[in-house]
This record gives structure tokens, sequence and C-alpha cells, in this order.
């Protein structure tokens, strides 16, 4: 135990250090937000928590989108540490598992693989896109892209392919309608779900508040 504990502690200081200058939306306090909210969904499941912890602290190491797309370097760069720190090759593997099947990459993503570790840790990088926290992300992301706020004449494309999706540059308020509304019903586990119905409700509460006040209404 103590081994392992020792092995999560070196990863969270490497995790940080990679870390360090991301966009804010994808830097360490989006890890451990997502560490915590799988911890969270972790004590209702029956699951591995040891790769439950590695694929929240491992997840988005190096995000393909601040990497020219690439989303081979993520997983080479958290099974080069995880290799030097002496976690063991099955758990190495799982957690590779996890980082290459939690995007949701237009929702057209589909899954090569399957595990309890990989819905709860995707349940939590989930949450973290939704209700508060998430419009904050979302609108930081944005102004890191110079992206407009709104453009009536632009209208959310929902039948984007994820190559499509990746190469967006649709205004931030798209972004919403595109992906983040959707999340609430591809949760995995009941307790995501139950995190997620108020963070969605809160979204929704937000955009007719943005839409009201766009056209005047209050």
């Amino acid at each position: 135990m103590k081994i392992k504990e020792n092995q999560i502690d070196k990863t969270i200081a490497f995790v940080k250090q990679q870390l360090a200058n991301a966009e804010g939306g994808h830097d360490w306090f989006h890890i451990e937000r997502v560490y915590n909210n799988a911890l969270t969904i972790a004590k209702h499941e029956n699951v591995n928590v040891f790769v439950v912890k590695l694929g929240a602290l491992l997840h988005d190491i190096a995000d393909s989108k601040f990497h020219n797309g690439d989303e081979a370097i993520g997983p080479k760069i958290a099974e080069s540490f995880m290799r030097s720190i002496a976690i063991e090759n099955h758990v190495i593997e799982h957690v590779i598992n996890i980082i290459k099947n939690i995007s949701f990459a237009g929702g057209k993503n589909p899954q090569s693989f399957k595990a309890p570790e990989l819905d709860v840790v995707q349940d939590a990088d989930r949450l973290d896109a939704i209700g508060a926290i998430g419009i904050a992300r979302t609108f930081n992301y944005g102004g890191f892209k110079n992206r407009p706020l709104f453009d009536p004449s632009i209208k959310p494309n929902l039948e984007m392919t994820k190559a499509e999706y990746k190469a967006s540059t649709a205004p931030t308020i798209n972004h919403f309608y595109e992906k983040l509304l959707f999340l609430k019903d591809k949760m995995n586990t009941k307790t995501g779900l139950q995190m997620a119905k108020e963070r969605h409700a809160y979204m929704e509460q937000f955009l007719d508040q943005f839409h009201a006040e766009w056209n005047g209404e209050k």
C-alpha cells in the first residue's frame, strides 16, 4: 500500500510539473478536480481505485488540442512516466487504454476499450466540462483561441465528424450545443449522472439568461 501511495505522490508531482504553464482550463487544477470527482464516484463503484487515480491524474498529461492534434503524445508521455516509477505492466496498459478512450471527440469516437475504471474517470472528466466550472472553462478556452462569444448567423453543427469537431473555430456559445448539453445523458455511472443533473440545469439557466441579455430582454 505504501508503494502505491508513493507512486501516486510521484504522479501528482509529475503532473503539476508538466502542466505548470498549461491553459487555465486544462491545467493542474483541472486534473485535481477530475481526480476528486473520480474518487467521489469510485466510492459507489466496484473498481480498482489505484487505476482510477492514475487514470484521472494522467488523462490530460498532453491534450492533443495543444499538440497539433497528436493523439499519441499523451499516452506516450504517460507510459514513459509510469515505467519510470515501476508501475506494473498490466496497470500501465489499463491506464493507457483509459487515456486513449476518454475523449468526447464530437461524440462519434467509438470506444475500443471498456472498463468500470474508464467509466469512472470519463464521468469525472465530463463533470468538469459542465456546470459553473464548465462554463468558466469554455469561455477561458474560447478566449485562448480568440473566438467570438456568439454569432447568431453561425448555427451549431450537431452532425460534426470527429475531424470537423477537432478543427472547429465556431463561437464559444456553440460549444454548449455541440457538446456540453449532451454530456449529462452520456454519463456512465449512477453517481456521475446524479452529479451531472444539477450542473446541466445550471448550464441551461445560464444559456437562457445569456440569450435574453443578448437580445435585450433582461
